[in-house]
């Protein structure tokens, strides 16, 4: 094995193996001996898979400079490909004296193996076979966000010891699943080796999400069914194998803006001990951090070192584990540059934008951070999409019943044109979701106003408090019935929304059954039955399942939900209808004074079926069916106006949230009454469709 570790600042670098039977054990240790253009590098004969390795790197530590080298601390390898062990936060893992009166100033000369993870060698053979990339378009992709243990802890159908596991995932009942609902990419929350942080440790809980990252190209050991050095890989490429062999996308949620050594008084683990500010952005006075994710660091992808191992890892996971997209934590901080500022012109952007093999991913931003101009959403540059969380905040606020609202959902339906049309960007540039990891999940939106995260142990005090929920009259899970119902049916009206709205949809795993978290909007650290995805299903919940189900498909079916250019507004080719058509109750189109008005919680939509201006694969003109849709977030009930269908053709009621019906009997133009909080959908159909 050849190792490489990169410092400007080491006078001398040591690699420490272990026995894989008592992993604290060093069994020998060497120095890399060559160093080219600061990497440290050497050649070891005969080492096999299953060795366990660390790093020690001698060099200065100085912390008023921002150097923080010290050999005492057994260093992980940034470019490990596996790891085996935790960090215990009971060994001497911090570079510095705890409660020392200079803080982290005095170097600690305790040795720190016996509490820092070891790397593995690892075999890179792996029989792929016939793996292909299934490699959908953006216009028919719908992602759903999933964590690897919450989705598959509960599943009867997964065997006992494969639950929580890449193996449980790769289950063919949980493929099955995603399959019926027409899920095309399955987005999985952080799957990178992390750290546990020590304050959760001490209350009993974890870091379940796992954004606290602790090596970039290692799978997390956690979710592995067999706990044998190195054999996470494999059983990662086989869950990406078996989910490609469904034709499912593999997106990682990657966090590459922080990693899990804190700030100045934080752990010594890995890039800190090799050459702190060649990764870390730094304060002018670089003893402290700046801080743009609120986790105590930043990584700097400005820094050339820093950009390239992020790279580096990228690369690694598309070639290697045959991944298909990445979605990145805290985006807005990977595009900082010069004293902090963000840019689409950032380094990492163009280093991603160029790359042959990267540039062809599916890469998806969080848009935002936490520092000074962090909310970066419709400023990303092309091929990146982002998630909108203007869409999240609209299509909430609008069921709810709030004011002043009708411009705003009109142009988040039809894609958020007024966020990318003008950098010349395509409607699927927009992530579009309801409800993510990090908040209420679908269920607790329409159940609780409030948050209820007393399971944290922060008194309540953590997550958001302004979430746009409402409990529909009543805190809390409720036998009544009217309660109940309007939950119910604000769930389909949601969930109808999304798939509906021109972009990509991302539905949150467990939020097509019902999935409830008890009301705590930020459950990263519960790794149990809160958030484990319940499989055990009543009639209510199976319905809502069912509805989902047929919501999804019905998108894939429908060419005008998966239009590749923003609406005109006008007629196309010899269109009956224009691509898209606004309309007030009385059916009659609405004008620029109708948008302004504050009460406006009644609209309507048409979808022009023959208004597509894109052709086909085949350069065809494609032809779809119109669709019409009717909103109504009032209390009250609401008579709208069917218009008239073309020649030869009927409106045909394919979803109705009021009762969930379904009629293959022609609408006849005309009143249709919408009960209060429901949307109504018709498709445009032959008069002969039985369909």
């Amino acid at each position: 094995m050849n190792f490489a570790v990169y410092s400007q600042v080491a006078t001398r670098v040591e690699i420490c193996l272990f026995d894989s039977n008592n992993p604290s054990k060093e069994i020998a240790r060497f120095d890399l001996p060559e160093v080219t253009e600061f990497v440290w590098h050497g050649y070891v004969h005969g080492l096999e898979p299953g060795t366990l390795y660390g790093l020690r790197v001698h060099g200065p530590y100085d912390p008023a400079r921002g150097q923080r080298c010290n050999p005492h601390k057994l260093l992980v390898d940034p470019y490990a490909k596996a790891l085996f062990g935790e960090v215990d936060w009971k060994q001497p893992v911090f570079g510095y004296t705890l409660g020392n009166k200079d803080q982290d100033l005095a170097r600690d000369e305790q040795d720190s193996a016996a509490g820092i993870p070891k790397g593995v060698v690892v075999s890179d053979f792996f029989d792929w076979g016939n793996d292909r990339r299934p490699d959908v378009p953006w216009r028919k992709t719908v992602i759903y966000e999933a964590h690897v243990r919450g989705l598959t802890k509960l599943h009867p159908a997964v065997p006992e010891h494969q639950r929580g596991t890449y193996a449980g995932l790769a289950h063919p009942a949980v493929i099955e699943h995603m399959q019926k609902l027409g899920i095309t990419a399955v987005e999985l929350l952080p799957v990178h080796e992390a750290a546990d942080d020590s304050f959760l440790n001490e209350k009993g809980l974890s870091n379940y999400w796992g954004y606290s990252t602790l090596n970039y190209f290692a799978p997390d050991q956690y979710f592995a069914s067999r706990r044998t050095p190195g054999s996470q890989v494999a059983e990662f490429k086989s869950m990406v194998k078996a989910l490609h062999a469904a034709g499912i996308e593999v997106i990682l949620d990657v966090v590459y803006n922080h990693t899990c050594e804190g700030n100045h008084l934080g752990p010594s683990i890995s890039l800190k001990g090799i050459d702190n500010a060649a990764y870390y952005w730094l304060m002018p006075d670089p003893r402290y951090y700046l801080d743009f994710t609120g986790c105590g660091n930043s990584l700097n992808a400005s820094l050339p070192q820093a950009a390239r191992l992020i790279a580096d890892s990228l690369r690694y996971w598309v070639t290697e584990m045959h991944v298909d997209g990445f979605r990145f934590d805290l985006a807005t901080t990977l595009g900082r540059a010069g004293k902090g500022e963000f840019s689409p012109n950032a380094p990492l952007f163009q280093i991603i934008n160029q790359d042959p093999v990267l540039s062809k991913v599916k890469l998806i931003a969080e848009p935002w951070d936490v520092g000074m101009g962090g909310y970066q959403v419709g400023h990303f540059p092309a091929p990146w999409r982002e998630w909108n969380g203007k869409y999240r905040d609209a299509v909430r606020r609008y069921w709810k019943g709030d004011e002043n609202l009708a411009g705003e959902v009109g142009y988040r339906l039809a894609g958020s044109s007024d966020m990318f049309q003008e950098a010349r960007r395509r409607p699927q540039a927009t992530i579009n979701f309801v409800t993510a990891h990090d908040g209420f999940t679908l269920h607790d939106l329409v159940t609780y106003s409030h948050k209820h995260n007393e399971a944290n142990g922060e008194h309540n005090r953590d997550g958001a408090d302004d979430n746009q929920a409402w409990n529909c009259g009543v805190e809390g899970e409720t036998d009544n019935p009217d309660v109940v119902a309007l939950r119910e049916r604000q769930k389909r009206n949601l969930l109808a929304s999304l798939f509906l709205s021109q972009g990509v949809p991302m539905l949150v795993a467990g939020d097509e059954m019902g999935r409830t978290q008890g009301g705590n909007n930020n459950a990263y650290c519960q790794d149990n039955e809160l958030s484990w995805v319940d499989w055990n299903l009543d009639a209510r919940r199976k319905a809502l399942l069912e509805f989902t189900s047929r919501i999804i498909q019905f998108r894939h079916r429908q060419p005008v939900l998966q239009r590749r250019r923003f609406f005109q507004g006008e007629h196309i080719w010899d269109s009956h209808f224009k691509d898209l058509s606004w309309y007030r109750p009385d059916g009659t189109e609405m004008g620029a004074a109708d948008w302004e008005k504050p009460f406006v919680r009644s609209l309507a939509f048409l979808l022009g079926g023959d208004a597509i201006p894109t052709p086909d694969e085949r350069g065809q003109r494609i032809i779809g069916s119109g669709l019409l849709v009717l909103l109504n977030a009032h209390h009250e009930p609401v008579r709208f106006t069917v218009p008239q269908s073309p020649e030869g053709k009927r409106w045909v009621l394919e979803f109705y949230t009021g009762d969930d019906s379904v009629s293959t009997e022609p609408v006849k133009p005309g009143p249709f009454e919408l009960t209060g909080r429901s949307l109504a959908v018709f498709r445009e159909a032959p008069r002969d469709d039985k369909a």
